[in-house]
């Protein structure tokens, strides 16, 4: 599995509206490739873009930003971030 959990903080949430983002922590050898094509497959969604970075804690983070057409309030629903 590469999508280990949805990030629920209050910046990540509020990325969902303002940049059709969602944020994910992600296992560590996945590539960017692998992490758009998984979203894809779980949430029925097409991916525009995805930027990784590891924390200082040492896990790795995906923004995972959807292409038009496509929000990211209906994958946070499913994930049950938001209401």
């Amino acid at each position: 599995m590469i999508l280990i959990a949805p990030i629920k903080t209050e910046k990540s949430i509020g990325k969902i509206e303002v940049e059709n983002s969602l944020r994910f922590v992600v296992a560590m050898g996945a590539t960017k490739k692998q992490i758009a094509e998984e979203v894809g497959r779980l949430f029925s969604v097409k991916v525009h873009s995805v930027k990784t970075l590891i924390t200082p804690e040492g896990r790795k983070h995906a923004i995972v930003r959807l292409a038009k057409g496509f929000k990211a309030d209906d994958v946070a629903a499913k994930l049950k971030m938001v209401a």
